[in-house]
């Protein structure tokens, strides 16, 4: 058993430690100053590109993150504060959408610095105890601006489109630029936000300046989206390219989804339809908050925004209850190289005459080899009861569909497309929009289907994958209907 003055020896040797690590750390240090930081594994990596950032290993760095995940915690607050105790000759430079948040923030840096741990981390970065400018040769401290007391840094806080005039910034951080999904919709608010960015924040800057833009993401061209139009923008996946040396103007970018919906990396481990922060904010609260307002779950939670602006579709119509159905069929469209997907959409004919819509039923949708995909797509066609199914025949789908047409009741036809497919999902995309009705929750049944189809570009080069559209598009050529026009 250990006395009460071993285990007091103990915790000041563990305190002792941990003051001395938070001059290296920044997540020691965040740890060590906030006793209520609860460290999730996405906060890790977080940490560790802040603390490369702080030490002058990345110059600029853009992170997108959902909001409540502790993005500006770390970014701005801790940041700030380790930055000046590193470095107390810093100049920092802290940007957010209006002057009062930014001279919020200014206040909560002030605070962390005030507090006793941070004084036994940095000795030498201190206030003032002064709060308004007195005579010359005093140090500044107010709301907007501080300086630390025997150097020649500090930090200043201004609002979107505020001046910086007569100040060099060593270190820019840009938190939240725009208020809200609103903001982010004006253009008139996104061209100034560009304006102030390349006329103001970049006339403070010089060749060693460092700049930090992170926020949730709301629209396609917001500041980060038109660094990335003009490809000045790298996203990393491993911690090797963190590293790697980068053009002058050239920035790395991570984004954390809400839900992961891309593969998983050394950055970003987690397996397909995991939440970033379970125990705060579960999939199924996540889910719910996406059934209300899909596109803007997209731009704020995933980090993913489009404008309408550009895409091939306009919003599909949906079903709850499916009508009485005549025939149950399919359209399969086999991958035709290896970042192909296959894409297997089983669809229904109404009953009904006067009805030419065509009802999705179930989808497969997926990278997965021939040795998987086959006894998947056999299944997917014996639970639905398919009667009829059309197999492209490009690149081995002709050996793909006898397979399956061995393991099926329905019928399995299989042909092959060579018509120029930019040319055919141009020309039927109102069709395909027209005619395809989806089930009320696709988005939530079929998630990368479901983005894959909703992003598809008009330009048709910007497009990643264009699996789902081509057998979207397949399906309406195949029920050639012809058109009902209304005059």
């Amino acid at each position: 058993m250990w006395s009460n003055l071993q285990e007091a020896e103990l915790d000041k040797l563990l305190h002792d430690d941990a003051i001395s690590k938070s001059r290296n750390s920044l997540l020691t240090f965040t740890k060590t100053t906030l006793d209520a930081f609860e460290v999730q594994p996405f906060h890790r990596v977080y940490y560790k590109m802040l603390d490369e950032f702080a030490k002058g290993k990345i110059k600029r760095l853009i992170v997108s993150m959902p909001p409540q995940h502790g993005k500006t915690e770390g970014s701005t607050r801790r940041l700030s504060a380790y930055l000046l105790g590193r470095n107390p000759d810093i100049k920092i430079g802290v940007a957010s959408y209006n002057f009062y948040f930014a001279s919020k923030l200014n206040r909560d840096v002030q605070r962390i610095i005030t507090t006793p741990e941070y004084s036994k981390i940095f000795p030498n970065s201190t206030l003032s105890n002064n709060n308004v400018v007195t005579k010359l040769g005093s140090y500044l401290r107010n709301g907007n601006e501080f300086e630390i007391v025997n150097a020649i840094g500090g930090l200043k806080s201004v609002g979107r489109g505020g001046a910086l005039t007569g100040n060099k910034i060593d270190v820019m951080l840009m938190d939240d630029l725009y208020k809200d999904y609103m903001e982010a919709n004006s253009p008139i608010v996104r061209e100034s936000v560009w304006d102030w960015y390349t006329t103001v924040v970049d006339s403070r800057l010089h060749n060693n300046s460092q700049q930090l833009i992170v926020f949730t993401r709301w629209h396609e061209e917001d500041l980060i989206g038109r660094l990335e139009a003009k490809g000045k923008v790298k996203t990393v996946s491993t911690f090797e390219e963190i590293y790697q040396p980068l053009k002058f103007d050239e920035w790395l970018k991570i984004n954390f989804e809400a839900i992961k919906d891309s593969e998983p990396t050394e950055l970003d481990p987690r397996e397909n339809g995991e939440p970033l922060w379970p125990n705060r904010h579960s999939k199924e609260s996540l889910l719910a908050s996406m059934e209300m307002d899909v596109e803007k779950f997209n731009c704020l939670y995933q980090g993913n925004p489009e404008s309408a602006e550009g895409l091939l579709y306009s919003t599909f119509k949906t079903y709850n209850d499916l009508p009485e159905v005549k025939m149950v069929k399919n359209y399969t469209d086999t991958a035709d190289t290896g970042q192909d997907k296959l894409c297997s959409i089983v669809y229904a004919l109404p009953l009904a005459k006067a009805d030419d819509h065509l009802y999705i039923l179930d989808v497969l949708y997926t990278d997965e080899p021939m040795e998987v995909t086959e006894p998947a797509v056999i299944d997917l066609f014996n639970k639905n009861e398919v009667h009829l199914a059309n197999i492209e025949s490009n690149n081995g789908g002709r050996g793909f569909a006898r397979v399956i047409q061995n393991g099926v009741k329905g019928h399995v036809d299989w042909f092959h497309q060579g018509n120029n497919k930019e040319a055919r999902l141009f020309s039927n995309s109102a069709t395909v929009n027209r005619r395809i009705v989806m089930p009320a929750d696709w988005f939530l049944r079929w998630p990368k289907f479901y983005s894959d189809v909703v992003k598809t570009k008009k330009l048709f080069k910007a497009n990643k994958f264009d699996d789902a559209p081509d057998t979207l598009t397949g399906i309406v050529e195949m029920e050639n209907i012809p058109e009902i026009f209304t005059f």
